[in-house]
């Protein structure tokens, strides 16, 4: 009996050896990546001595700066939308985050939202930006919000769209897709760090959308590609481990901020629910929020036209000083004050 229940297990491990194996992927060389995924408007800059990140950079070079961030695996590609709507009075300029995108990735530093605000700042140095505008998208979101807490004196304003860094409620944690949930747990991270996870990649993008139509063969090899560049798989496994801070953290730094701030969400968030939009919104001074009904976790793809006229609206009422009026679309749009909420209402100029 001893001998037969010891053959079935090692039957069983050399199936899931042989399984793990078939799955494995090497990585994809920066040079492959870049002839297939470079944009007309990329840029490379190197900071820290050795860290090359990649950047597109449109509109005028003398018009107010709008700095983007995207979220957790995501990259440039996210913000293409908003950049061709803005960059016509604005000087736009997205980023990919280390270990994201064609950015290559540190050595010996450890990725986190306070290593990426420190890189954000290096980067604005390194180009010669004195002030600018910033918005960030879900883990984007929570470093622009950190930047802001550290750098208030470089800011303009801040855009937070559908952003990270407010704990989440176990209930949320629970209704996570599911390679979120699979990455939690540090044996599930050492095993999935060289294999082939393009249906998990798949699945979560489906659940960041409302209407998971929105998701693509193309989109989704465009991440699976991405995320097999050289140490990228490390560092997404290093971020997914990162712990939360307290509530009472995260309240007390956002309540700090004295920059004008616009909170955009999508009611359909299946990833940071959209209870966190008031969080952010009430607990940060002078912001206004504006939350999309039958939109999810990215409004910059799902309702890139409402959302970057949004931007556009307050960009021109708190950076270029063009007079605005709260114009809301909806019948069951409610204001508070000091902080503006609009269900799928919108900023507009006279």
């Amino acid at each position: 009996m001893f001998r037969k229940l010891t053959a079935i297990l090692l039957t069983l491990v050399a199936v899931l050896a042989a399984g793990w194996l078939a799955l494995r992927r090497p990585d994809v060389p920066y040079d492959t990546l870049e002839n297939t995924y470079k944009l007309p408007a990329s840029n490379f800059v190197t900071i820290h001595e050795d860290l090359k990140v990649h950047f597109t950079d449109t509109g005028p070079r003398d018009a107010p700066v709008l700095v983007l961030l995207h979220g957790y695996a995501s990259s440039v590609y996210t913000w293409r939308q908003w950049q061709e709507q803005l960059d016509e009075d604005y000087r736009v300029i997205a980023l990919d985050l280390p270990g994201h995108g064609l950015s290559r990735v540190p050595h010996g530093e450890p990725v986190d939202a306070a290593y990426y605000a420190e890189t954000l700042g290096a980067f604005a140095d390194k180009i010669g930006l004195e002030r600018f505008s910033l918005a960030g998208s879900s883990m984007g979101g929570r470093v622009a919000w950190t930047y802001a807490d550290e750098h208030p004196d470089r800011l303009d304003s801040l855009v937070l769209v559908d952003a990270s860094g407010w704990p989440l409620s176990r209930e949320a944690r629970s209704q996570s897709p599911l390679v979120f949930k699979i990455l939690r747990y540090p044996l599930a991270r050492i095993i999935l760090r060289d294999l082939d996870v393009s249906e998990l990649i798949k699945s979560g993008l489906e659940k960041s959308f409302a209407d998971p139509a929105f998701v693509t063969e193309e989109m989704t090899e465009r991440y699976s590609a991405f995320s097999r560049a050289p140490g990228h798989r490390g560092a997404l496994l290093q971020l997914a481990a990162e712990a939360s801070d307290r509530d009472a953290d995260v309240r007390e730094r956002l309540s700090a901020l004295n920059m004008p701030t616009l909170v955009l969400w999508g009611e359909q968030d299946r990833i940071i629910p959209v209870s966190h939009a008031e969080k952010f919104g009430q607990t940060i001074p002078n912001a206004v929020t504006i939350t999309y009904a039958d939109v999810g976790h990215l409004p910059q793809e799902e309702l890139p036209g409402q959302s970057a006229a949004d931007v556009r609206a307050f960009l021109d009422r708190q950076v270029a000083g063009v007079p605005l009026v709260n114009e809301d679309v909806a019948t069951n749009t409610t204001e508070t004050e000091p902080t503006g909420v609009a269900s799928g209402g919108s900023l507009r100029p006279h």
